[in-house]
């Protein structure tokens, strides 16, 4: 079975935390789509993400993941206020 790009998402972008600040849904859909940038895929939108990701078991509000990789830089990059 080929993999879905959100599979490759999971597996590029988050990695496993048990800590108490797991990714929201907001951060997460965010993180998703910087890799999309990054992947030049074009990326979908909210609700169907958060249908793809309680398809391959993750709670959105509890996610129970962290961003890591070139996508949480772009995402906490282009999410930092811009400074004059």
């Amino acid at each position: 079975m080929a993999t879905s790009h959100f599979e490759r998402f999971l597996l590029d972008a988050t990695v496993p935390d048990e800590t108490h600040c797991p990714l929201g849904p907001d951060c997460l859909y965010g993180l998703y789509t910087s890799w999309c940038l990054l992947h030049s895929i074009t990326p979908v939108g909210d609700i169907t993400f958060r249908t793809a990701m309680r398809h391959h078991g993750i709670d959105l509000h509890n996610s129970r993941r962290r961003m890591t990789g070139p996508a949480a830089a772009d995402y906490i990059l282009a999410s930092y206020p811009a400074t004059a």
